[in-house]
């Protein structure tokens, strides 16, 4: 019996955590490819001149989502 791309995910959600996360980078990276370094160097350039100039706005995870989900449903 061949199991579907719901009954994968349906396991994965039994999973702790902690392997959640690593099996959600496993399948990043099969499908980003190689990491690029320059992209990492300027992405961390960046968030660095953000927080020296005070206009990161760091806000918890879940308030962030929130707002984006509320954005999206329209409501």
């Amino acid at each position: 019996m061949s199991l579907t791309t719901r009954d994968i995910a349906i396991e994965a959600l039994g999973l702790p955590e902690e392997d959640r996360l690593a099996l959600a980078a496993e399948l990043i990276d099969s499908v980003e490819g190689c990491p690029d370094p320059e992209w990492d160097t300027a992405w961390l350039d960046e968030l660095n001149r953000r927080r020296a100039t005070g206009t990161a706005d760091a806000r918890p995870w879940a308030d962030v989502r929130a707002q984006v989900l509320r954005r999206l449903s329209g409501t």
